[in-house]
């Protein structure tokens, strides 16, 4: 964790273009008042970096954009070019542009304020990483990161570096989290026994065979492509189409898979309020088509946590995939899909049997929850109306996820998804993911943050040894 800032920088010219570096200077990786956290004035805009502006990365760039708090001063893609990244270019036409975030910090570090990442889940860490070495405070897109060691050095980068964080999972500043929050602290949500999550939504891998033992064939990369770039720390792949543009959540290699994806818009409000923590356990009970290169197509997880001072131990019961649809309590209602869920890369999830959502047991009500900002309701509807005097008055928000990180920076408001919040639960989903690959019963010690059962479940808590060159990202 000591590693000199200008042995780090001559190590990143190396990993560019050494033409396009070669007038790099070491002011903006020293150890100068620049690596400080940036201060932005109250009133003054945030400058803000954009990397990845296709697909989701655009939709993140236009909400920022629409809070007035911001200017995009940078925008950074591996694909510049594409028709998915000519949107944000034509409305920044006079922005600097780049294709690698390397040479974008060494160029620009000390006049980016902040940086927003909606890329690929494999490259996430090595993006903050880095911009949070240099005092930048990043606002990155759920999970948090690929994997459990990744989650663990953010959140310890977080605290020494002392930046703004944000998590992108934006229903945390919509109206669930503060119901969630006024439910809790006044008695309606207490001695929560049994969580059942469920996105039972057609996703990309569902049209594959589940006969494919193999990564897809070699294709041409395209001209406006930087395949290196796209890589990051991943190991070497040959390029094929079915691993970018939204392809990539389908494997391991790139992606979080259905639990990744979703888990964070269903789960976060249930994670953070009842204080989980990470499961003693993560049983695979269901992995329908399971390979060892991506997802299964229909997944049921287990998490197992423990008991939390006076509240109760709890089990969460994932089930993802078209067939896989959980049991649902009497009285449970409405099951078609929600007109008010978000586009996803700006385009509305195909409709399913439910709605992507949540059911929640305590000893004393039942709660029917959705996705992202959308509030409970206790079912069935005779015992709603017998609780509806008893309920507290919520809160609005003051400020929407994107608006809350700008303010954030600013110090007008605290981050409400920091990495301290959104680490925890984004390692849960990475224990999960260990258990689909595995298919495998996990039993995890959450004070040495080892399993107890399975070596190799160990090593993947680290996923990978990173590709030669990046290894100087996990030493920041």
């Amino acid at each position: 964790m000591k590693t000199d800032r200008r042995d780090f920088l001559k190590q990143l010219t190396m990993l560019t273009a050494a033409t396009a570096m070669s007038g790099i200077t070491t002011s903006a990786c020293s150890t100068t008042k620049k690596n400080k956290p940036r201060v932005v004035k109250a009133g003054n805009k945030v400058r803000l970096a954009c990397i990845g502006i296709g697909f989701r990365g655009g939709e993140i760039i236009k909400q920022f954009e629409k809070t007035k708090l911001c200017d995009i001063v940078a925008l950074c893609d591996i694909n510049m070019g594409a028709p998915h990244t000519k949107e944000v270019m034509e409305r920044h036409p006079n922005v600097p542009r780049y294709q690698d975030f390397r040479k974008m910090f060494a160029e620009m570090g000390d006049k980016i304020d902040a940086v927003s990442i909606g890329t690929p889940d494999h490259s996430h860490f090595p993006i903050t990483m880095l911009a949070m070495s240099l005092g930048i405070h990043v606002y990155v897109e759920k999970p948090m990161a690929h994997s459990f060691y990744e989650c663990e050095l953010m959140m310890e980068a977080e605290k020494r570096y002392g930046v703004v964080t944000q998590m992108g999972n934006q229903g945390h500043s919509g109206a669930n989290y503060f119901q969630f929050k006024a439910w809790k602290e006044a008695g309606i949500i207490k001695n929560v026994r049994a969580v059942t999550a469920h996105m039972n939504n057609p996703r990309r891998w569902h049209k594959w065979s589940s006969k494919i033992d193999s990564f897809f064939p070699e294709e041409p990369v395209p001209a406006t492509l930087d395949w290196d770039s796209w890589l990051c720390a991943e190991q070497d792949h040959k390029y094929n189409k079915d691993f970018v543009n939204g392809q990539w959540r389908c494997w391991y290699d790139f992606g979080m898979g259905a639990l990744g994806d979703w888990g964070a818009h269903l789960l976060d409000t249930v994670h953070e309020f009842l204080e989980l923590g990470l499961p003693t356990e993560i049983n695979m009970l269901r992995a329908e088509g399971h390979n060892p290169f991506f997802f299964p197509y229909s997944s049921t997880i287990e998490f197992k946590f423990p008991a939390r001072g006076d509240m109760p131990p709890v089990d969460i019961t994932w089930y993802d995939g078209l067939d896989n649809i959980p049991p649902v309590p009497d009285g449970y209602g409405n099951v078609e899909l929600d007109p008010n869920i978000p586009t996803v890369a700006g385009g509305k999830i195909q409709p399913s049997k439910l709605n992507p959502g949540k059911i929640i047991y305590s000893d004393e009500l039942t709660f029917k929850g959705g996705s992202h900002s959308s509030t409970l309701s206790i079912i069935p509807e005779s015992k709603a109306k017998e609780w509806e005097s008893k309920l507290p008055e919520v809160p609005k928000s003051p400020s929407n996820h994107y608006a809350n990180f700008l303010l954030s920076c600013q110090g007008v408001e605290k981050p409400r998804s920091p990495f301290s919040v959104a680490g925890p639960l984004s390692q849960v989903f990475c224990l999960g993911v260990i258990a689909q690959k595995l298919n495998a019963r996990l039993k995890f010690d959450p004070e040495t943050k080892q399993f107890t059962n399975n070596p190799l479940a160990n090593l993947l808590l680290r996923r990978g040894i990173p590709r030669k060159g990046w290894e100087m990202f996990y030493t920041l």
